[in-house]
């Protein structure tokens, strides 16, 4: 497996009998690495042959659906552990799912009536019941005063009452005023409402009774539980009874029929309550054989939903090809990697045979000058550093690719911005766990920021790595220095320096073997060493980092045999750089070497500003000022090398090009003429001298400009170095150790589990963000951009494992 470089890919034609196309197009499914180009561009989704085929999928797709709603409904999930896909012809498939689906929609069509049914039935029943109540209790009341008005009539008789009695024994019953009744249920939360529109609209002559229904019923009309009131509207007239059932009406009550006789209503409550005994019974008997019927679904849903989706995509791949002017196979064209020839040779032979056709399908290697796709072949490690590159842009085809040295430079980049060892152990426990369980996790549906971690656990697990091996030469544990490899090389001349940094140190022993000494830390307010250390080791990464990214260019140029802009791209490039920031970073390693006390910002300022003044004290080497002024007339001269050769000499080929095919004999075929017709180069009249010379002018101003920022935003990583040791500094002095110097336990806990949530939360999680969000700007700007055009596309194959994907 070769990263550095793409695939070598070839152009194929497959010439597909009819009765084996089918077969051939399903086992390239299942092999995953022919990518069909579509020869039916120009027409529309329904003029293609097997639009009808695709319209019977989706039919049967969209009744594959609706038995995952109603599974879901249910409270059940389609079988995970289904036998391998039995030998289902299409045209059976989709019967057996059409029965299904019309005896499911047969079941819940009933059970729907039945239990509409059984809520007005419950509706009624609550009703009876509650009216009764008002009706009894009315009844009572009455013949209360009925016997209270008799015992006055007796105990207390005047001379008028005879004649009162004899008044209203003697008065027409025809005048009498009778009134009429209307029961039903309401919404709770419209109750009010309703009892305001009927006494506005009836001017008060109605008189309403409402009684709160215990807990929730099941609205019969939207099936939803919701809260109501039991009603009885006492009226007078057909005018007042028309204006409360259009009131009703429009309040959604629902209104059923109510008798004042006692008997009558004990026996209709006994009926009632006999049919809602026999309708439960009846819809747990409809549940339990719908419950059967899903069961059944589910155990086989997932293979028929993966043949369904297998053969749309079939049908969607068929359509991509043409039918030959015999109308008896099937042309396709596509792309496929070279490795991969005999292994679609193979599964086109074993589909012939399959499909027990009399002709073999031609396999046709094509010369194009159409551009490849790119392809790398990739495993669960590299994919995801892989997958980081081809979010900036898609290596062009045999284009350096520059996820081989992500895999190293990105972990190692986020580690300088974050080393410490001990925060890069709980990041390394983290992702051994993932690591350990992602046969489980894999199966599973996590959410967005758990699958996006779990990922990316062998980038994360990288970074770990590296942020200990980082944090072991910072010698930080949670900002806390320790002498892991031996006592510290200085100590004090005498008793009153020992809290001191730097002043009153000497050497006393020999050099700290590993990283950064313990002393070097010193006083959080200074950090003089340390700090030093880190901003000049920023630059000679940086500066290496770069050079890396021009040494690719190269060799983008010699594989493409460009040698144009190997003499007029690289070559300058590299002069540039290294004679201002290569020269940089040499005298730092120079004064590392020799502990001289020179100003390296001096040296640098004053080579531009007085290149022949004498250095001084600020000299490292014998013979620096020479070679400071050759190296800035380097510099000065790389700019118009970059600029001006590179357009001429283009203009010259261009010329020399065009002049060849003037005066060049044609000869050939009709074939071959169409064919270089169909893929001629751009013509003469394309070149145009001064956009190729804006163009790079534009480039060298960029590569200056750049060569300039991109060194001074490789600071980022002694900035976020910084950041993080201070903030888990603070951490410690201010949370931990402060909480420690009390005598209370319960502080102390306190301390701890803050020092940890703050620890985790912002250290962890933010830092761990951030740091992972600069080294991902520093390789896409300051390193991919000295040789990553990234203006390829992306070698997509036919597979059917996508079609899991998508499940997943």
């Amino acid at each position: 497996m070769d990263l550095l470089r793409s695939e070598p890919m070839q152009f194929v034609q497959l010439i597909v009998p009819n009765e084996s196309v089918h077969r051939t197009v399903s086992y390239l499914g299942d092999l995953g690495l022919f990518q069909f180009n579509d020869l039916n561009a120009s027409r529309s989704p329904f003029q293609r042959t097997y639009a009808a085929q695709i319209k019977r999928c989706g039919e049967m797709a969209r009744k594959l659906r609706f038995f995952r709603e109603q599974m879901a409904r249910a409270g059940l999930s389609p079988s995970s552990n289904s036998l391998a896909v039995a030998d289902f012809d299409l045209d059976n498939l989709e019967v057996k799912l059409g029965e299904f689906e019309a005896e499911l929609l047969e079941i819940n069509g009933n059970n729907e009536k039945l239990r509409r049914n059984y809520s007005e039935l419950l509706e009624y029943k609550l009703v009876l019941q509650k009216v009764g109540e008002f009706f009894h209790l009315a009844q009572s009341i009455a013949a209360a005063q009925q016997r209270e008005l008799e015992v006055q009539q007796n105990g207390e008789g005047s001379i008028d009452s005879p004649l009162l009695l004899e008044q209203e024994m003697t008065t027409d019953s025809t005048k009498q005023v009778k009134l009429g009744y209307i029961s039903g249920l309401v919404l709770r939360e419209k109750s009010m409402a309703f009892e305001r529109i009927l006494f506005r609209s009836t001017r008060g002559n109605v008189y309403l009774r409402q009684a709160v229904v215990d807990g929730s019923v099941t609205d019969p009309v939207s099936g939803e539980k919701v809260e109501k009131n039991v009603f009885v509207i006492f009226y007078s007239g057909e005018r007042a009874k028309n204006k409360i059932l259009k009131i009703s009406e429009a309040f959604g009550a629902n209104r059923y029929p109510f008798t004042d006789d006692l008997g009558k209503q004990l026996q209709m409550i006994t009926e009632v309550s006999g049919k809602l005994s026999e309708l439960k019974t009846t819809i747990d008997l409809g549940q339990v054989h719908r419950s059967k019927l899903l069961q059944m679904i589910g155990h086989q849903y997932e293979q028929w939903n993966l043949l369904v989706k297998k053969e749309k995509s079939v049908y969607h791949t068929l359509n991509m090809l043409s039918v030959d002017v015999t109308k008896k196979c099937l042309v396709g064209e596509g792309w496929c990697p070279v490795f991969a020839t005999n292994q679609i040779q193979n599964v086109i032979q074993k589909a012939t045979f399959d499909s027990k056709s009399q002709i073999e399908a031609i396999f046709h290697v094509l010369q194009t000058k159409e551009a490849p796709p790119t392809y790398f072949r990739t495993n669960k490690f590299t994919s995801t550093f892989q997958e980081i590159v081809d979010a900036y842009g898609i290596a062009k085809y045999q284009e350096a690719n520059p996820g081989v040295y992500t895999i190293v430079t990105f972990p190692f980049l986020f580690a300088v911005m974050f080393g410490d060892w001990g925060h890069g152990i709980c990041l390394l426990l983290a992702t051994l766990y993932l690591i350990i369980r992602e046969k489980k996790f894999s199966s599973q549906k996590l959410g967005d920021i758990v699958e996006m971690t779990f990922a990316g656990r062998y980038v994360i697990m990288m970074m770990a790595l590296f942020s200990i091996y980082t944090g072991l030469i910072y010698n930080e544990f949670f900002s806390v220095p320790f002498e892991l490899f031996g006592p510290s090389a200085y100590g004090c001349r005498h008793t009153s320096c020992r809290d001191a940094t730097t002043i009153g140190l000497i050497k006393v022993r020999d050099t700290y073997p590993f990283g950064v000494d313990p002393k070097w830390h010193g006083t959080r307010s200074e950090l003089p060493f340390l700090n030093s250390l880190k901003m000049k080791m920023s630059i000679l990464l940086g500066v290496a980092q770069m050079n890396l990214g021009i040494i690719l260019s190269y060799f983008n140029a010699k594989f493409f045999e460009e040698k144009i802009n190997i003499w007029y791209q690289f070559v300058p490039q590299m002069i540039f750089l290294n004679s201002l920031f290569g020269y940089l970073s040499l005298l730092i390693i120079v004064k590392w070497c020799s502990g001289s006390q020179a100003d390296l910002y001096h040296v640098m300022i004053y080579m531009f500003l007085s290149p022949t003044d004498d250095l001084g004290e600020n000299e490292l080497f014998p013979g620096q000022q020479f070679v400071q002024v050759l190296l800035l007339l380097a510099a000065l001269t790389a700019v118009p090398w970059m600029l001006l050769p590179k357009p001429f000499l283009l203009r010259k080929q261009n010329a020399e090009r065009h002049q060849g095919r003037s005066y060049s004999l044609l000869h050939g075929t009709d074939d071959n003429l169409e064919t270089k017709q169909h893929h001629s180069s751009p013509s003469h009249d394309d070149f145009d001298f001064s956009e190729v010379f804006v163009h790079q002018l534009i480039h060298t101003i960029e590569f200056v400009l750049g060569a300039v920022s991109n060194t001074a935003s490789y600071l980022r990583l002694w900035a976020l170095s910084l950041a993080h040791s201070e903030l888990s500094s603070v951490f410690y002095d201010k949370v931990l150790l402060l909480a420690w110097g009390f005598d209370s336990w319960s502080i102390r806990i306190i301390g701890i589990a803050v020092f940890i949530c703050a620890t985790v939360g912002v250290l962890l999680v933010m830092e761990t963000l951030s740091a992972f969000l600069h080294a991902l700007r520093l390789h896409w700007v300051e390193f991919q951009n000295k040789f990553y055009a990234g203006d390829g596309f992306k070698f997509s194959p036919y597979s059917f494992s996508l079609l899991r994907e998508e499940d997943e």
